[in-house]
C-alpha cells in the first residue's frame, strides 16, 4: 500500500520541527515504518544559498528565491516517492506549501507555482498541519532559540502576511488537505490533536 505524505507548517518558531519528530517518535513507537525530511536542508547545495540570502549575505529576486526553494524539494522527490512506494509514512518540517506562502507574499504567482509543482513532479501531501501562533510568540521563540533573527523572523509585518497567507491557503485547502492545530498549547497537547487527526486520515 502506498504510504502518506504527511507536512507541518506554520511561521518562524510555530514548533514544525518539534512536532515533525514526535510524530515520527510516535510512528516508531508502534513500529509503523516511517522517515522525516526538513526543509530548506541546509547542509545542501541549495540550502547554503538560502541560508546566505536569510543571514542577508545575499539579495534575490523572489523568482530566484522561488527557484532556490523549490530546487531544494525537486532534488528530494524521487527519494520521498521510493519511501512512499515502499508504503512509508513521510513526514516533513516545511515542504512546498512554505515556498507557494513565503515567495507567494514577494509576488511569484500562486498559479505558477502550482504548474512548477506539477511539471516537476512533486509529490502532493495527503495532510497539512498548519501550527498557529501569532508573529509576536513568533519573534519570542526564534529569539529565546538563536539569539538573532533572520530577515524574515525579525519582520513583523511580513510575518503577518504569511499568517493570512497560510490561513486562507489553509481555506481553500491548497495542494493538500489542511489542519489547523493551534501552537501556542503545549507540546504535548499539540502532538495529541496531531495524532488524532492522523490516526482518523
Amino acid at each position: 500500500m502506498k504510504g502518506k505524505l504527511i507536512v507541518f507548517e506554520g511561521i518562524d518558531g510555530s514548533g514544525t520541527e518539534t512536532q515533525s519528530k514526535m510524530l515520527l517518535k510516535s510512528f516508531s513507537e508502534r513500529g509503523l515504518p516511517a522517515e522525516r525530511i526538513e526543509y530548506p536542508d541546509y547542509e545542501g547545495d541549495f540550502g547554503r544559498l538560502i541560508r546566505l540570502f536569510l543571514e542577508k549575505k545575499h539579495e534575490l529576486s523572489a523568482e530566484m528565491q522561488f527557484v532556490l526553494y523549490a530546487g531544494d524539494m525537486v532534488k528530494d522527490k524521487e527519494k520521498i516517492q521510493a519511501w512512499l512506494s515502499d508504503g512509508k509514512t513521510v513526514i516533513c518540517d516545511r515542504y512546498f506549501l512554505s515556498t507557494i506562502v513565503y515567495q507567494g507574499i514577494k509576488g511569484f504567482p500562486l498559479e505558477k507555482a502550482l504548474r512548477f509543482a506539477e511539471d516537476f513532479g512533486i509529490p502532493k501531501p495527503d495532510i497539512v498541519f498548519l501550527l498557529r501562533i501569532t508573529p509576536e510568540e513568533s519573534a519570542r521563540r526564534k529569539m529565546q532559540e538563536n539569539g538573532k533573527l533572520d530577515r524574515h523572523e525579525a519582520d513583523m509585518a511580513f510575518l503577518r502576511s504569511v499568517n493570512s497567507s497560510y490561513e486562507q491557503m489553509a481555506k481553500d485547502n491548497v495542494f493538500g488537505k489542511w489542519f489547523i492545530v493551534d501552537g501556542s498549547k503545549s507540546r504535548e497537547e499539540i502532538a495529541e490533536a496531531v495524532l488524532k487527526i492522523t490516526e482518523r486520515i
